[in-house]
């Protein structure tokens, strides 16, 4: 990744500008710096970890040999379930991992973390003590960022008399490893329903648990996200739900009502594909505000840009109970869903590939839905660049394609506690699911989300494993 002169001079002025507040706060080793921290009110789930922990966590904070510590506020811990938190606190050797993570031998002060930006096109990797497991380092535009969490920028550098404390705005979270599922050892049936980006990658995954010996019934109705999430959180129909976007504040309230507190679980990510017909051979590339006409006032192609044909766009969407559909109004219609539905020539319908097969019958025709259908069809379709980029692995990773988005399932600690085999499931589905994603057409999760999500069914079923 190339850097960007004025990123590294925005992190250098912020640097200068918190060394003199820096300085002062040497207040004896790094333990001392987290107690009294604690006592401010910005560390106190941090203290309760280091104290649940192996003693020789404590030991090493307050020892002789050097540390750098990334250490996340109370504000950061909030954000990671109560659940997760309450597991963590309860299991001493797996806190002792996920704490040791936050460590780096060695004294690293941030002048030297630019320094190392530098030398390396803007990101690099440091062990820590976690058994020698890997932190990336990047420059962003936000300052840098320690794996998916953001150095404040105003709390740096405060150094203790074995090291120097940094602090970070999320909890880190290190490789987890699931225990291993068996399943011809899972009985009882299970259901699920829910998008039809994340319904095929969930289906592919049933298919290999079914192929490793599960026995009885698994059903996965596509519905799109809305009518997946109104059969999870209204009628308490199905298990879990499939989901191509977050759920919103109205649908938790839903689940709450009947009693299920629904849990977001990353799968893996999909870069949306705005496609045409093969024949088309003059839009290749697009920016936001072409496509924003494209599939909204542009009655005909010579309407979006010159030199393009002055035949009518036909345009295939997806329904609007769908997530890809909700995605895409967010990010290029600004959450208005209005202009796009009153466009000319649109043809909106809940399954993918009706999609598909309007594109491919019209070399006039302009679609859009999960990248994995463009995949599957690539050879009757052209797959657009926005704004000069691909949608690919190396994009996606990049974070540059602009219409890449998360993928999710949603679960609920109570059904697993009654139905053990959809915890059984969800566990098979996080280990396995790097392994099968790419043959479905989608991307794999970036390793911090898959790893909090290995996290939280780790939480939620670890007792069920126990007794298996």
């Amino acid at each position: 990744m190339k850097v960007r002169v004025f990123v590294l001079a925005m992190i250098m002025a912020l640097l200068t500008s918190v060394m003199a507040v820096s300085a002062q706060d040497d207040i004896g080793t790094i333990a001392d710096i987290v107690v009294a921290q604690a006592e401010e009110g910005e560390f106190t789930i941090l203290l309760a970890a280091v104290q649940a922990a192996d003693p020789a966590v404590l030991e090493a904070l307050a020892g002789d040999d050097e540390l750098t510590v990334f250490a996340p506020t109370d504000a950061a811990f909030s954000a990671v379930p109560e659940f997760v938190i309450e597991y963590l606190l309860g299991n001493p050797d797996l806190l002792t991992q996920v704490l040791l993570y936050h460590v780096v031998p060695g004294t690293v002060m941030s002048e030297d973390v630019v320094g190392l930006l530098e030398e390396n096109e803007g990101m690099f990797t440091v062990g820590s003590m976690d058994m020698g497991n890997e932190l990336t380092v990047a420059a962003t535009d936000m300052g840098v960022s320690i794996d998916q969490a953001n150095l404040n920028m105003e709390m740096l550098d405060i150094t203790a008399s074995n090291g120097v404390v940094h602090v970070i705005d999320s909890v880190l979270v290190p490789p987890i490893t699931l225990p291993t599922v068996d399943p011809s050892t899972v009985t009882g049936d299970f259901v699920s329903a829910g998008s039809s980006t994340v319904g095929p990658l969930t289906q592919a995954i049933a298919d290999d648990f079914i192929a490793a010996g599960y026995a009885d019934t698994y059903t996965n109705a596509i519905t799109g996200s809305s009518a997946g999430f109104e059969r999870f959180c209204v009628n308490g129909e199905t298990d879990f739900s499939n989901a191509s976007r977050p759920i919103r504040d109205s649908e938790i309230e839903d689940c709450n009502a009947i009693g299920i507190d629904p849990i977001e679980i990353r799968v893996g990510t999909d870069a949306l594909a705005v496609v045409v017909n093969s024949e088309n051979d003059f839009a290749t590339d697009v920016t936001a505000e072409e496509l924003n006409l494209i599939f909204s006032t542009a009655t005909t192609w010579a309407d979006v840009r010159e030199g393009w044909p002055a035949e009518e766009i036909i345009r295939y969407i997806p329904g609007t109970d769908s997530g890809t559909f909700d995605y895409f109004v967010e990010e290029i219609f600004e959450e208005d869903e209005a202009p796009m539905l009153a466009a000319s020539n649109v043809n909106p319908n809940e399954n993918d590939d009706v999609l598909v097969a309007g594109v491919q019958d019209n070399p006039f025709a302009v679609g859009f839905f999960g990248y994995a259908f463009y995949i599957q069809n690539e050879d009757s379709l052209n797959v657009l660049a926005i704004d000069g980029v691909e949608p690919n692995q190396a994009s996606v990773d990049a974070a540059t394609y602009s219409l890449a988005r998360p993928l999710f399932v949603y679960a609920d600690a109570g059904i697993i506690s009654e139905k053990p085999q959809v915890g059984s499931f969800l566990s098979y589905y996080l280990s396995n699911v790097n392994n099968i994603i790419g043959e479905v057409g989608y991307f794999p999760a970036n390793a911090f989300a898959l790893n909090f999500a290995k996290l939280e069914i780790l939480a939620l079923t670890d007792s069920m494993m126990d007794g298996m």
